[in-house]
């Protein structure tokens, strides 16, 4: 089956919205990264933060995986992932927000972003509608 990538083409306007999301999801990570080694360790921040990087950085690589789908049912379960690890970045965010008052401000403007990621992949998935789809919400 011809990948995602291939399908609409290197110089289309989707091409160049897909190279702005790649890098709007490799720079989410690396803010992240880097808010992290802001975070005092102790025995409340540390599981804290390996989760936090570690959903803020899958949706990234997770991106990166979904544009190179064998199907558009892969794409569309690869982008759904990407959905879930920035719903899942927002969770961290505030926990650590919760735990740390100090770090609000900070994470806060990082769960925004997570925010508007889970909105993009949302609509990316709600309009990779396949057939089976429409047959299984039918009544």
């Amino acid at each position: 089956m011809t990948s995602q990538r291939n399908r609409t083409g290197a110089g289309s306007a989707a091409g160049k919205t897909r190279q702005d999301l790649v890098e709007r999801t490799s720079r989410f990570g690396v803010d992240v990264i880097t808010f992290a080694r802001t975070v005092k360790a102790d025995a409340v921040t540390r599981p804290l933060v390996s989760q936090l990087v570690r959903a803020a950085t899958s949706v990234g690589a997770n991106y990166s995986e979904a544009n190179e789908a064998e199907s558009r049912l892969d794409f569309k379960h690869k982008i759904s992932i990407c959905a879930k690890e920035a719903r899942e970045t927002q969770h961290w965010l505030h926990m650590l927000a919760a735990a740390y008052p100090e770090h609000k401000t900070r994470a806060r403007g990082l769960w925004s972003e997570a925010k508007e990621l889970t909105l993009i992949f949302g609509a990316i998935v709600r309009s990779c509608r396949t057939p089976r789809d429409e047959t299984d919400n039918r009544t």
